[in-house]
């Protein structure tokens, strides 16, 4: 037996720590949070002084009795969690959770998982720092207590199975509010106009119009004063610039660089980065700190001299501008700046190649450059126009990298100009006047949003991943791309002294990986802005932020914190539940020609729905599902009444009727008895007999393939998208596959490797007839009963299960009694009703 005990959240960095530690040491894996508060219930004793009830999660049972196993054998247990308060809790959870004794147990912390790092955290232990845990706590208790007041009342007043959170339902507010902002935006044209010059060399100097015209006849009438005019250098001015470099990474700053570099995710960065840390690449990647450590500016200064030369370095030491910076001390950076790569996967030899030139670049010298701006006059007008050149004299950090931007849209004019003087004469050879438009204020991307919910104070280095992930999770808010449309803009050239006008075209409004507001989303949050105005407030949020910053700071105490928090928010959601009106975004769109019913827009029980009639009519309201593109708050009547168009029944084919219309799963036809899914892109609305017809001939799915050992493979489509079938077997086709390409051959290859995993999944199975099995899941060994999975006690050995304890266990023996009940209470009240019959 060892004589210590290393226990770490994640098995990868159990894997990377256990290299650098001798054989007196064991290092094993909690897998993330051993306990939460308990499931059924509020989890919290309000009355009590805000006393949690925690309880093991089911499926961490087998682990913590394994550790604690290994902990009564050892003679130090040394916690290694991370070094923020979701780690620090994870350890006093650990403590609590195998009761630990104080004198045998050591807390360690360190921000990157190196030799010397461990080695260091091993010779200087600390114990577990209790400010910080409750400030954990607090986080956790006050959500729960939000989320389980406020939703009931959601379920009661908006819709079934939605949830509140403290910061996500912010964040929402966030997109709902600049969704309106941009639906109120009316866009403005004005014409700007640009000039190309010739000098006396006959070189192109490019100039623009400070001034932008509103009206065509302005843009017009000054390139009639152009016609004969003579333009010249009017005034040379030369500037020196410079470009400092970004520092290095936090989270938020790199999950907002790579969405912008790369498009990836919040949580597909964090995800990279995690596995970056935990295998020793990079420092701790949840951090608010900017600040580099001794060594690392040491290893930063001797690379930089070594690829650029001493004329490049420029050691900086930044200061942290977040408020409530937490307790990771270090940006993220590689644990080894000599290695400008690794080995890895694409996505982290990118964001490893990200991190490497940022935290180099923020050491190295400023760029350097020299700006020009020329005005040139208009003999016969006013107005002058304005060239500008910049002109980099030393690359500096440009060498290495430069910082990717949010403004899409803005233009840089700005390139080399000729050499000029001033009087010098030029020539016109072009003069345009364009129509352009004013922008709405642009949607929220996901690392746009963490910018803002940083410059806010909403949230923490560790909250901003799942805050984005729940809120789209929960159908508040989708991310996707939107095609634009097409607009028409007017075009004025003067050339030659001729002025001529061109209509042209261009495509406008078109979205790329963008959070959009869901119809539930906005109805939530109206609902939450009418009658919980402090829970959505941004300083309200703000401030709880800064209160968990001081109760880890030791500065408040977090039953206190709570306690004035939640009495009158307690007495604000009994007054809520009392009088506030049940909430559907209902809108009244017009009257049904045909009937003369109303004609209303709101969200149902199963999504955004139009509805014509009313429940208390003679007869029962019609209802129609809104389609994906359309939204509750901006529907149209016509467009409503065009959802009522289904089902269309198109006509007969082969003497059977062929039926279009929307189900559950998507757009169908109805052909016999047979629904056959319309292929994407066909319009249900539109779709032609002739266009079905086609369908029905063609190939199409579920289809037999052939057999495979006198069995039956086929292809099909489900709800999580085309598979393979082989008797009980389902095996999922790869992503792009075409299941009506798909042959017998490649289906077989399919079936029969999903068949051999699940054969190496079974520790023990029984005949063919049940359906009962214990196997190797995802957490462990455990019980299978169908598609449910149960867990198997800690003192129970999983491969000398008999069919009866699994039975039990699966709590299947009650029901199979309860069902013999039912069946003879049937047979006695069948029997009761022959007698009486008889009689």
């Amino acid at each position: 037996m060892s004589r210590s005990l290393v226990i770490v959240e994640s098995p990868a960095k159990a894997k990377t720590i256990n290299k650098f530690l001798g054989k007196d040491f064991t290092v094993k894996s909690s897998i993330g949070h051993i306990r939460d508060l308990v499931e059924k219930g509020i989890g919290v004793d309000v009355e009590n002084n805000f006393e949690p009830v925690y309880e093991i999660s089911p499926d961490k049972k087998a682990v913590v009795a394994e550790l604690k196993k290994l902990s009564k054998g050892a003679d130090t247990v040394w916690l290694a969690t991370d070094e923020d308060r979701e780690g620090e809790a994870i350890a006093w959870h650990l403590s609590e959770a195998l009761d630990l004794k104080p004198e045998k147990t050591k807390r360690i912390s360190y921000s990157e998982i190196t030799k010397e790092a461990i080695q260091k955290a091993i010779e200087n232990p600390r114990t577990i720092d209790k400010n910080l845990v409750d400030a954990q706590q607090a986080r956790r208790v006050l959500d729960r207590l939000v989320g389980y007041e406020i939703s009931p009342i959601l379920w009661k007043k908006v819709k079934p199975a939605l949830s509140a959170g403290r910061v996500q339902s912010v964040a929402v507010r966030l997109i709902v509010e600049r969704e309106r902002e941009i639906q109120d935006f009316k866009s403005v044209s004005s014409y700007k106009v640009s000039a190309v010059f010739l000098n006396q060399k006959n070189e192109v100097v490019k100039a623009e119009l400070p001034k932008k015209f509103q009206t065509k006849e302005e843009a017009k009438s000054f390139l009639e004063k152009c016609k004969n005019a003579e333009f010249s250098i009017a005034n040379i001015e030369t500037k020196p610039a410079k470009k400092s470099p970004s520092a290095p990474f936090t989270t938020s700053t790199l999950q907002q660089e790579a969405g912008r570099k790369f498009g990836y995710s919040v949580a597909q960065t964090m995800r990279t980065a995690q596995g970056l840390y935990e295998s020793g690449k990079i420092t701790y990647m949840r951090t608010d700190s900017v600040n580099l450590s001794d060594t690392a500016l040491a290893q930063a200064k001797k690379e930089i001299e070594k690829l650029y030369g001493k004329g490049f370095i420029n050691i900086r030491r930044y200061k942290t501008k977040s408020k409530g910076a937490q307790e990771a001390h270090e940006a993220i950076r590689p644990t080894d700046l000599g290695a400008s790569s690794i080995e890895g996967n694409a996505q982290e030899l990118r964001i490893y190649d990200l991190i490497w030139k940022r935290t180099i670049a923020s050491q190295m010298s400023d760029a350097l450059l020299e700006k020009t701006t020329a005005t040139i006059c208009v003999s016969t007008a006013e107005e002058s126009f304005v060239a500008q050149g910049e002109v980099l004299k030393f690359e500096g950090f440009l060498k290495v990298y430069l910082e990717g931007r949010d403004d899409e849209d803005e233009e840089n004019t700005e390139g080399i100009l000729p050499p000029l003087k001033i009087g010098e004469k030029l020539t016109g050879k072009e003069i345009t006047a364009t129509e352009r438009f004013t922008h709405h204020p642009p949607r929220y991307t996901e690392a746009t949003l963490v910018r803002k919910l940083e410059e806010l104070g909403i949230g923490r280095p560790s909250t901003y991943a799942p805050t984005i992930s729940t809120i789209q999770k929960r159908n508040y808010v989708v991310k996707e791309d939107r095609e634009g449309m097409k607009r028409n803009f007017s075009c004025f050239t003067l050339k030659n002294k001729q002025i001529t006008e061109e209509i042209k075209s261009e495509n406008t409004g078109a979205e790329k990986a963008k959070l959009f507001p869901t119809d539930i989303g906005m109805v939530v949050n109206d609902f939450l802005m009418n009658n919980f105005k402090d829970i959505m407030d941004f300083n309200f949020t703000a401030k709880v932020e800064e209160e968990f910053d001081e109760i880890a700071g030791g500065k408040l105490v977090w039953t206190k914190m709570l306690a004035a928090f939640y009495k009158p928010f307690h007495e604000i959601v009994k007054h809520t539940a009392e009088t506030s009106e049940r909430q559907s975004g209902e809108r009244l769109l017009g009257k049904d020609p045909k009937t003369g019913k109303q004609v209303i827009v709101r969200l149902g029980r199963f999504g955004p729905m139009v509805q014509i009639g009313h429940q208390d009519d003679d007869e029962k309201p019609r209802y129609a599902s809104l389609r994906k593109d359309q939204r509750v708050d901006n529907i149209t009547f016509e467009q409503a009444m065009e959802l009522f168009k289904l089902p269309r029944n198109l006509g007969t084919h082969e003497g059977n009727e062929v039926i279009v219309s929307i189900g559950r799963f998507g757009p169908y036809i109805k052909y016999r008895d047979a629904f056959v899914s319309l292929p994407k892109g066909e319009d249900p609305y539109t779709i032609s007999l002739e266009r079905v017809k086609e369908i029905l001939n063609g190939p199409r799915l579920p289809k037999v393939l052939g057999k495979f050992q006198n069995e039956d493979v086929s292809v099909a489509k489900g709800r999580f998208g085309p598979y393979v079938k082989y008797k009980n077997i389902f095996a999922s086709l790869s992503k792009g596959e075409d299941p009506l390409s798909v042959t017998l051959e490649r289906a077989i290859e399919l079936v029969t490797v999903k068949e051999k995993k699940e054969q190496e999944k079974i520790i023990k199975a029984w005949d063919e007839n049940t359906s009962v099995r214990v196997v190797n899941g995802r957490y462990g060994p455990c019980i299978q009963a169908g598609k449910r999975f149960f867990r198997i006690p800690a003192d129970k050995q999983p491969q000398e299960l008999t069919l009866d304890e699994c039975l039990s266990m699966a709590g299947l023996n009650e029901e199979k009694k309860k069902s013999k009940t039912a069946s003879a209470k049937g047979k006695v009240k069948s029997g009761k009703a022959k007698i009486r019959k008889a009689g």
